[in-house]
């Protein structure tokens, strides 16, 4: 039995991921030594807010998934996902106290003070 998948591919609506994310990406992802990888953002009920994001790397691809490239890095949502993180940038910060990816969400209404979950 062959169960067939059905992706979108776009490269201008919905989450954008800054140059300096894409980068970030593309060393992890050369340090894991694995070019089958992709970057999948995710929304999840849970958090002090209500919801709360998943970031990680997958190397399935769901029906229904939407994959937005940006440059030699896939970034992949869910359909149920995809609504709550249009217009969201990705970016990631390096500095002396921290290194960490940021998500600035347009939709987000509140958050909490943590910052991993939103409503």
């Amino acid at each position: 039995m062959t169960t067939e998948t059905t992706t979108e591919v776009t490269t201008s609506a919905g989450i954008q991921l800054t140059d300096v994310a894409a980068s970030k990406v593309s060393a992890l992802l050369a340090q894991e030594g694995r070019d089958d990888l992709n970057l999948r953002v995710a929304v999840q009920p849970g958090g002090c807010s209500g919801l709360k994001y998943q970031l990680y790397f997958d190397d399935r691809n769901m029906d229904g998934d939407i994959v937005r490239e940006f440059g030699a890095v896939k970034v992949i949502t869910d359909k149920m996902s995809d609504p709550y993180l249009s217009g969201e940038t990705i970016d990631f910060v390096d500095t002396i106290e921290k290194q960490v990816f940021t998500i600035d969400n347009p939709n987000a209404q509140g958050s909490c003070a943590c910052a991993d979950s939103f409503n």
